[in-house]
């Protein structure tokens, strides 16, 4: 039986001129500028601050408890709460769409 050969995939035009570039010239890739990094000095927290815009600096503001409670007591009660009040139904609903996400194909259109 006759070998055959592989085919050779043909290169997008961009490629092959990227390739004939970088055999003539091997150090033509552009450098990336970077940005410089830029000091916060005191002058500009007091520019924000005067204009309304100032940052927090150091020590973070004290929450106020009470809020602080409530979160939680919210957070703690949540996803019980919430499952107790839906029907079987829905419940059976909600299961099945997360279920069908979790497991969906990824679609690569090529």
């Amino acid at each position: 039986m006759a070998k055959r050969t592989a085919k050779k995939k043909q290169s997008d035009a961009q490629q092959i001129a990227r390739k004939v570039l970088d055999f003539i010239v091997p150090d033509a890739e552009p450098a990336k500028a970077k940005k410089p990094a830029r000091k916060r000095d005191a002058a500009d927290v007091e520019r924000a601050e005067s204009e309304g815009m100032a940052q927090p600096q150091g020590t973070p503001a004290e929450k106020n408890p009470a809020a602080v409670a409530l979160g939680r007591l919210g957070g703690l009660k949540g996803g019980k709460a919430r499952a107790e009040k839906l029907s079987a139904k829905k419940r059976s609903e909600i299961a099945k769409k997360a279920a069908t996400a979790r497991w969906k194909k990824p679609d690569y259109a090529e």
